[in-house]
């Protein structure tokens, strides 16, 4: 009996099953060039507040920044610099651009120099700054390349060192007294290959690596990594501004097609 005295005097100060049930009003207070949104929550008489307009308030912060994220790495992806393309391994449209810009007497072309000796433990072939016994073939191959190409409308130009004399010597079968500004070249490589490009000829240039590299930077290029007897190629039409084409390493030439 007590037990059941005890039960209905606590049913007895219970709320309706009215008051029981949770009440979610959605209020909208609208001041003067502001929407807040307030939840209120009514359970068993308590009555709590949330303010939604704070949380609205920190998700759009939140998408701001995830957006920021997303749009900093894109920006700084487009504006860096496009790489030197392939003109080999299949790339015909760059293949097609080398062979009418090669006909039509438009093209630079930076030749580095074959495996020089004094890098390398392989036999020399004379002299520890010329080039190794076994590069001579190289230049021989490349050279027949160039041979395929065309050159009769082309004017050819060596540094004074030993590893390239001997690398035109075996690819272009022709040596020059050799030229200073082709391995002193920096900040001046793009300049003074203009100035020794005749219109309607094309213009090799059998070189070093560190004068490829300042050719691409003086056309705002990110450096590449080339090997020995790679050609780095210029289109360098009268009517327009200088353009890097491509390059192909010694290698891949046969990887070379417009089709």
């Amino acid at each position: 009996m007590v037990f059941l005295s005890f039960f209905s005097h606590v049913f007895h100060y219970l709320p309706t099953r009215t008051s029981i049930t949770s009440r979610i009003e959605l209020k909208k207070c609208v001041p003067a060039r502001r929407l807040d949104v307030e939840l209120r929550l009514s359970l068993f008489g308590i009555k709590r507040s949330i303010d939604l307009s704070r949380w609205a308030r920190h998700r759009t912060a939140a998408a701001v920044l995830a957006s920021a994220l997303l749009v900093v790495p894109l920006t700084l992806w487009l504006l860096h610099p496009a790489a030197v393309p392939d003109l080999a391994n299949g790339n015909v449209v760059g293949a097609k651009a080398l062979v009418d810009g090669w006909a039509k007497g438009d093209m630079i072309v930076l030749v580095r120099h074959v495996e020089r000796c004094d890098h390398s433990h392989a036999a020399c072939l004379t002299g520890n700054d010329g080039i190794t016994e076994r590069s001579r073939s190289v230049a021989v191959e490349v050279g027949a390349q160039f041979e395929r190409l065309g050159l009769n409308h082309a004017d050819i130009y060596n540094s004074p060192m030993l590893r390239t004399s001997q690398t035109a010597g075996f690819m272009f079968n022709k040596v020059g007294a050799g030229e200073d500004w082709l391995i002193s070249c920096k900040g001046t490589m793009l300049r003074d290959a203009l100035a020794h490009k005749v219109a309607g000829r094309n213009l090799i240039l059998v070189t070093h690596s560190e004068c490829m590299d300042q050719l691409e930077k003086d056309l705002n290029l990110p450096t590449s990594t080339l090997g020995y007897g790679a050609s780095l190629f210029v289109s360098a039409k009268a009517s327009q501004a200088p353009h890097m084409l491509g390059f192909i390493e010694a290698s891949d030439w046969h990887s070379v097609t417009t089709e």
